[in-house]
């Protein structure tokens, strides 16, 4: 499993294109709505399934496929939120990348277009 981490609009996906030759029927988007297909070879936007499983109180799945494209946006920066929600959230997120982090075969972080190799 890769895991790619970023700030929003870095350039992402571009990478994962790139590296890893993914096409639009590759790839699954996650939405707030908590649903996941682990089965694809690239799932994108984590952070909103993390989001869709906090409200539902379940926690978030590490099993995907072997050779998965994993990508979720850094929402760990900036300015700690006053919603208790979105703080909750933020935690959710940090303890699930971290989770991933440990199983994943690389992690990669996007910053600016530029792939940075963090395992």
């Amino acid at each position: 499993m890769d895991l790619i981490i970023g700030g929003a609009y870095q350039g992402k996906l571009t990478y994962a294109r790139e590296k890893y030759g993914l096409k639009d029927k590759d790839i699954y988007t996650c939405t707030e709505d908590g649903e996941l297909d682990p089965g694809c070879r690239c799932v994108r936007h984590l952070e909103e399934y993390v989001l869709g499983c906090l409200r539902k109180g379940v926690e978030p799945t590490r099993k995907f496929k072997k050779n998965a494209v994993l990508i979720c946006r850094d929402i760990s920066a900036g300015i700690v939120p006053m919603d208790a929600e979105q703080r909750a959230w933020r935690e959710a997120v940090g303890r699930y990348l971290s989770a991933l982090a440990a199983d994943a075969d690389t992690v990669t972080r996007v910053f600016c277009g530029l792939p940075q190799q963090l395992k």
